[in-house]
C-alpha cells in the first residue's frame, strides 16, 4: 500500500451546526502561500488536534480563526458570524504561546480582570483552582516560571463559559503533573459540549487526547480523522527485533515492502508496507530475530510517513 497526498476524512463526532467554518480560505505573505484554499469545519464537543511540520500553516490558520489576520480569499466563520463578533460575544477563549500577560500585577488580579470582562464569567476562585493557580494566586506575574505563565494563559482563556477553546502549544513548559491536570480539565470542557482545538508538537498528546486529528501540509488539509485512522492511513507497520552477531545492512535493505530501516547496536527497527511478507523474507535470509515485535505505527511515525510521502509526491511532479 502506498501513501498519497489525498485527503482522508473520518466522521468523528460531527453533529449539529459547525462552530468553525473555513470555506476556500487562502492567505499569502509575499510569495509564500501559508494557507491554500482551505476547507475546514469544527463541531460542538470535538477535541481536535492540529498537526503539521514547520511551515504547514498551523499558526496562520489559528490567526485567521481568531480574527488576528484577514484571509486574502474565502470566508472564515465562527458560530455563523465573524471571528471578531464571536469573540466579543464571549464564545471563544484562546491560549497562545506568548504575549497577553501584564507583568506588574498579581495572578489573582489578572484573572479577576478577565472574569470581570467576560460576559458569562465563572467565579474567580473557581478559575484559579481549575488552572492550578490557587497556591500562587498572590504571586506577581513577572515572577512566574514558563509553565506557570502558561497556566495563567489557560485561566484567562477559561474565565467564562466559552463554546470554543483554541490552544496553541498549550502545555509548553509544564511539568508532567501540570500537563495531566490541564488535559483532565480540557476533557471536562469537551464533555460539556465545548469544541477544543489545539496545535501541538507533542504528538503523544494528540494521540491520547484528540478524538479527531487534522494534518496540515503546505496550507492544505492532508489528513483528517481519528488518531487510529491517521495511523492506518500511513499504510505501514513497525517491526522491531534483535539480531546476534554481525548485521548485514545491505541484505536487510533488500527486504520486500521496506519503507524505512534503522539499526541501533543489535536492535533493528523496520517500517514495512506488508509486515507478514517482510518477516517471512527475514527468515528466508537465514536470520533468527529475537524479541520480535510487529505493531502499527505510532501517531508520530504515521505523521512523518504521511508528510514525507506528500513532499516526495510534490517533488516528483
Amino acid at each position: 500500500m502506498t501513501t498519497t497526498a489525498s485527503t482522508f476524512t473520518g466522521e468523528g463526532r460531527r453533529t449539529g451546526a459547525p462552530v468553525v467554518s473555513f470555506e476556500h480560505v487562502s492567505k499569502s505573505y509575499g510569495a509564500v502561500k501559508a494557507v491554500a484554499d482551505l476547507d475546514l469545519q469544527l463541531y460542538p464537543g470535538e477535541t481536535v488536534a492540529l498537526l503539521g511540520p514547520n511551515g504547514a500553516g498551523k499558526s496562520s490558520t489559528l490567526d485567521l480563526l481568531l480574527g488576528l489576520r484577514s484571509p486574502d480569499a474565502g470566508r472564515v466563520e465562527l458560530f455563523g458570524t465573524t471571528p471578531q463578533r464571536a469573540i466579543e460575544q464571549g464564545k471563544v477563549g484562546a491560549v497562545l504561546q506568548s504575549g497577553g500577560l501584564m507583568e506588574e500585577v498579581k495572578v489573582r488580579e489578572l484573572v479577576k480582570l478577565a472574569c470581570d470582562l467576560h460576559p458569562r464569567a465563572y467565579p474567580v476562585e473557581q478559575v484559579l483552582e481549575q488552572a492550578g493557580l490557587t497556591e500562587i494566586a498572590d504571586r506577581m506575574v513577572n515572577k512566574l516560571s514558563g509553565g506557570q505563565e502558561q497556566r495563567v494563559r489557560f485561566a484567562l482563556a477559561t474565565a467564562g463559559a466559552n463554546e470554543l477553546i483554541v490552544l496553541d502549544e498549550p502545555t509548553t513548559g509544564m511539568d508532567v503533573t501540570a500537563r495531566q491536570t490541564f488535559w483532565t480539565t480540557m476533557r471536562d470542557q469537551a464533555r460539556q459540549g465545548r469544541a477544543i482545538l489545539f496545535a501541538t508538537h507533542y504528538l503523544e498528546e494528540a494521540d491520547a487526547i484528540a478524538d479527531r486529528v487534522i494534518v496540515l501540509h503546505r496550507g492544505r488539509v492532508l489528513a483528517d480523522g481519528s488518531a487510529a485512522e491517521i495511523k492506518a492511513r500511513a499504510g505501514a507497520r513497525r517491526i522491531v527485533f534483535d539480531l546476534d552477531g554481525h548485521i548485514g545492512e545491505g541484505a536487510l535493505r533488500e527486504l520486500p515492502f521496506l519503507a524505512n530501516l534503522e539499526i541501533s547496536g543489535r536492535t533493528v527497527r523496520i517500517q514495512s508496507h506488508d509486515a507478514d511478507a517482510t518477516v517471512h523474507a527475514l527468515y528466508g535470509l537465514g536470520l533468527y530475530p529475537r524479541n520480535l515485535e510487529v505493531a502499527g505505527l505510532g501517531l508520530e511515525q504515521a505523521f512523518i510517513a504521511i508528510t514525507d510521502a506528500a513532499t516526495a509526491e510534490e517533488a516528483a511532479r
